[in-house]
């Protein structure tokens, strides 16, 4: 006599977790800060998760350099670094942006290293541009932000 086995049901449960935002790294004088996105968007810039605690806060010294590390779903698309500085004679100076990367060239780090070896750095923005264009009060075409990530710098000494 053959015994026949009842088959039994096996439930396979998937995950519906939300995919997390990607993490951007800052690293200064040999201190580490990982931030979620200030803001966070679809494709079209639109749809956005928003959070105005997620800025992160370095230490960083006159005249030093600060690395940043991105993720691959924010290296392979259109980002760069946008920052604001001090001179030497504390004066402000107008805001600097990195080159633009692109999925062509895909960036997984970039060394922001200020113009002057005496400038003092006051923050980082990283942003990751979507597919949406604007025009800007010049006339000119711009891509708007998808998502930033924002370093405020501590220069106390």
């Amino acid at each position: 006599m053959r015994r026949v086995l009842p088959i039994l049901p096996i439930l396979v449960v998937a995950g519906c977790a939300t995919p997390q935002n990607p993490d951007v790294t800052f690293y200064a004088d040999g201190k580490t800060v990982t931030v979620q996105p200030t803001q966070y968007c679809d494709l079209k810039s639109e749809n956005c998760d928003v959070d105005p605690n997620a800025t992160g806060v370095l230490k960083v010294r006159p005249g030093k350099p600060v690395q940043i590390s991105v993720p691959g779903d924010l290296a392979t698309t259109a980002w760069s670094v946008k920052f604001t500085y001090r001179n030497a004679q504390g004066e402000q100076q107008e805001p600097l942006r990195s080159k633009l990367f692109t999925k062509n060239d895909p960036k997984y780090a970039y060394s922001l290293v200020l113009p002057e070896k005496d400038d003092q750095l006051e923050s980082v923005e990283v942003q990751q541009y979507g597919s949406r264009i604007e025009a800007s009060r010049t006339g000119a075409y711009d891509f708007v932000a998808r998502g930033t990530w924002i370093l405020s710098v501590d220069d106390r000494k």
